[in-house]
């Protein structure tokens, strides 16, 4: 069943965080790229569109392991408890299909979402929304995989047929994969298989191919016959969970961002303890997942959690981000998934710490700022 969430919808019941690029695309790329107002690189937000100060927000998310804190955060009173410290109000909405989510993002309905990297470059940014990354929460360091029936190793795909959630991060791994063993996207077929049913299409003695994500993953790769030949853990950093906000609203309400990392890193400080405390919360996270605290322990070993600011703020001021966001939007370009008004892979500009840009330096849609973690690194907040 397909739950779509609205900003009242506030249900238990959530799809997967990569479902799907394609469908939100639809709703938000009809907007023209040149129609959108010049903006400057990296961090600096003087190009966004000017917005009056509030004291109420709306931050979307939806279920996927690496954004349980959000819950956390907001059942323990620790999210209120950041908010309070600031004199703002911060509602987090739980919206039932993740796609909905970052469509409510960019209609404006939500000051601010949880989005994959991939995921705030094609269908906010894409669709004029420029939008600020708050937080580099994780990547993904094996949840998602490639695995094949009969075979030993990645170069056994070439000429088969690949199930998988087609332009979703699923397809961004096989095209990575893929280049990373010597070949290319047409060196194989690809079988549109929603998250729902590619556990079962690998059932299937037809089907040999798949690529998948987590929990559906797990399932596949115990099958008998199955290998993984290919997993996330193999490109660090190229598919992350992020939490994105408004530019506009971020520079006219810098309290907010202020609020939302405070909390975020409280609730990363106790689960980073492993004492009982951790443990507790972990399993609360579980439990408001829908799933079993082991099932979901075995996600987060799968997931790479940046616990310390320091450690995401290094990442996003070194070389390897610009590169790891240049293979994402290559790929994404490619696939068209920019919207009909882009005429080249730099139509979208993306903005990094220094002062530095990919793309379309006055057309900064998407902008990796590191100043709000930092200010937690260095115990401001």
């Amino acid at each position: 069943m397909t739950f779509h969430g609205s900003v009242e919808d506030k249900g238990k019941v959530g799809r997967t965080r990569r479902h799907l690029l394609g469908s939100g695309l639809a709703l938000v790329a009809l907007a023209a790229l040149g129609g959108c107002g010049a903006s400057k690189p990296a961090g600096e937000a003087a190009g966004a569109q000017t917005e009056a100060a509030k004291t109420e927000f709306n931050i979307g998310w939806s279920i996927y392991a690496g954004w349980m804190p959000w819950a956390y955060a907001e059942k323990s009173g620790i999210l209120k408890k950041w908010a309070d410290k600031y004199g703002i109000k911060i509602n987090l909405i739980q919206v039932n299909d993740y796609v909905e989510s970052l469509n409510q993002y960019t209609a404006g309905k939500l000051d601010g979402v949880g989005s994959t990297n991939m995921d705030a470059l094609t269908i906010p940014a894409a669709g004029g929304k420029d939008t600020t990354v708050l937080i580099l929460g994780d990547y993904s360091n094996g949840n998602d995989g490639i695995v094949l029936k009969n075979a030993a190793a990645m170069a056994d795909i070439k000429g088969r047929t690949v199930n998988l959630v087609e332009l979703s991060v699923s397809h961004y791994l096989l095209a990575r994969a893929l280049t990373l063993n010597g070949m290319q996207l047409s060196d194989v077929k690809t079988v549109n298989t929603s998250d729902a049913d590619i556990a079962s299409a690998f059932a299937s003695p037809t089907v040999t191919a798949v690529a998948a994500w987590n929990p559906q993953l797990s399932q596949i790769k115990a099958a008998p016959g199955a290998t993984m030949v290919f997993d996330s853990s193999k490109i660090p950093n190229e598919i992350q969970d992020l939490m994105t906000v408004s530019t506009a609203t971020l520079k006219a309400n810098p309290n907010l961002g202020k609020a939302l990392v405070g909390a975020w890193y409280e609730v990363l400080g106790i689960m980073a303890k492993g004492d009982a405390k951790a443990n507790e919360a972990i399993d609360d996270m579980a439990r408001m997942a829908g799933t079993t605290p082991e099932n979901f322990r075995a996600q987060l070993k799968t997931t790479y959690i940046y616990y310390k600011p320091a450690e995401a703020v290094s990442y996003l001021t070194g070389p390897d981000i610009i590169k790891h966001e240049d293979a994402v939007r290559q790929f994404s370009y490619a696939k068209g998934l920019f919207g009909p008004a882009a005429t080249s892979v730099d139509a979208i500009g993306i903005g990094f710490a220094n002062g530095k840009t990919l793309g379309d330096k006055a057309n900064v849609k998407l902008r990796f700022d590191p100043s709000f973690m930092q200010m937690a690194a260095d115990g401001k907040l």
